[in-house]
């Protein structure tokens, strides 16, 4: 599986595994998830949009992932 960094894109992030990856970001407000702009946005950019914790939201996806 491959490794989810802060520079992952959502886009490629929900191509890797939706099903793991949506619940997730849904829980912490990103609602947006088919919105055009977001799959062009690095975990870490929304991250600091939503205001979590880059590192902790990319252990918990990488988590969810394995």
């Amino acid at each position: 599986m491959a490794q989810i960094t802060k520079e992952t894109l959502i886009g490629e992030l929900l191509n890797i595994n939706a099903d793991a990856a949506a619940p997730i970001l849904l829980g912490i407000g990103m609602h947006c998830l088919g919105c055009p702009a977001s799959q062009g946005e690095s975990i870490e950019e929304a991250a600091m949009v939503h205001g979590i914790d880059a590192d902790e939201l990319v252990a918990k996806l990488n988590e969810a992932l394995a």
